[in-house]
């Protein structure tokens, strides 16, 4: 437990985490300012020119498509189509009521959701549909919104690079068109391969790893049944932007044993060993301990939510937005009273939760069962 609570503690200090309050709400207007401000700002703001992963649009449904979630959008959310590869929205086709609009979800996309509302069919931000009303058509066959099984694991083998397109310049350490390079022997997931590509999650992007960079690759178990022995049954990888150090940690929990994030990492100050760095609060950048955490969290919440054995007893994200590292609604903070995340061991086996980073920009859990 000791070397858990250390590791995970210098884990935390790797990268700088985003944890903050909602202010006053802005109105539509503000709202469309704001999400196109980050875009421009992201890395990649719709300006990739090469061959990426096909993503769904309006025009790929109509009033027979099937949907896959039910949802309800916040209230006077509207529903409109985007004109042009900037993603700045027009055309507003149904605004929402007061009291929050019925809507059909036929498409997640990282950043939109093509949504169904009688005879109208466009896009809605991610941020502006209420999670929790969130429902799936079909329970038995479909997963709850916003879980992403990654398929494989693997280690890089060689510098490795996270592209931003399908394509690269061979030879070149750094031709402009990276999210990042990893280094050798950093350990992270694949969600699939695509087009000879492995197709990675890079914050609110997509990224595109040269499977001949990777080494060790070994698939993750769809269901809580292994494939082979100490195959890991759920896995996730995030992004980060710091680079310090090396470090990992390993934890078993016991059936009906709870992780509870403040728990195992709080109280967040000097006497645990945090550093001040980065947070955010209230909207406004600030000193303060703990930056870090919440990505640890974060990650980690996106491979429970992959096994129905794992209740989720609590979470809360970042505001409406989330932190930017991961898509929307995919986030978990931790900190206060009310941000933390717990989560209680329901299956009848132990699990073993690894998390690891070689500090290049990747933090990787696994989740494993133990025999």
């Amino acid at each position: 437990m000791k070397r858990f609570l250390c590791g995970i503690l210098c884990l935390c200090l790797i990268w700088t985490g985003v944890c903050f309050a909602l202010a006053e709400e802005p109105g539509l207007d503000e709202l469309l300012d704001e999400e196109n401000e980050e875009i421009d700002q992201s890395d990649n703001p719709g300006r990739v020119t090469g061959k990426v992963y096909p993503t769904k649009t309006v025009e790929d449904f109509d009033l027979n498509s099937p949907a896959i979630y039910t949802c309800k959008l916040g209230p006077n959310r509207p529903i409109f189509r985007i004109m042009d590869s900037k993603y700045e929205a027009k055309n507003v086709l149904v605004r929402g009521q007061a009291g929050g609009m019925e809507a059909e979800i036929l498409y997640v996309g990282l950043r939109w959701l093509i949504v169904r509302r009688d005879k109208d069919i466009g896009y809605t931000m991610r941020e502006w549909v209420d999670f929790g009303s969130i429902q799936p058509i079909d329970p038995v066959n479909t997963a709850p919104f916003n879980v992403q099984k990654h398929a494989y694991t693997a280690v890089t083998a060689t510098k490795c690079h996270v592209r931003k397109d399908m394509s690269f310049n061979e030879g070149a350490e750094d031709d402009g068109n990276n999210y990042v390079i990893l280094n050798p022997g950093t350990k992270l997931t694949v969600w699939k391969f695509y087009d000879g590509w492995a197709v990675v999650n890079y914050m609110r992007e997509y990224g595109y790893i040269d499977p001949n960079e990777l080494t060790e690759l070994k698939p993750v178990s769809p269901t809580d049944e292994e494939l082979y022995e100490d195959c890991p049954i759920a896995a996730y990888t995030s992004y980060y932007k710091m680079i310090q150090t090396e470090n990992n940690i390993s934890r078993v929990l016991e059936p009906g044993e709870q992780f509870d994030g403040n728990e195992v990492m709080g109280p967040y100050g000097p006497k645990r060993g945090y550093e001040p760095a980065i947070v955010m609060y209230q909207g406004k950048d600030v000193l303060g301990y703990g930056g870090g955490t919440c990505q640890v969290s974060s990650t980690l919440y996106n491979a429970v939510r992959q096994l129905p054995g794992l209740r989720i007893d609590w979470r809360r994200p970042h505001g409406a937005s989330g932190a930017t590292y991961l898509p929307i609604h995919c986030d978990a903070a931790v900190g206060t009273d009310t941000q933390n995340f717990k989560f209680t061991n329901m299956y009848d086996f132990p699990i073993r939760i690894e998390g690891c980073s070689s500090g290049d920009g990747a933090l990787s859990m696994r989740i494993y069962k133990v025999h």
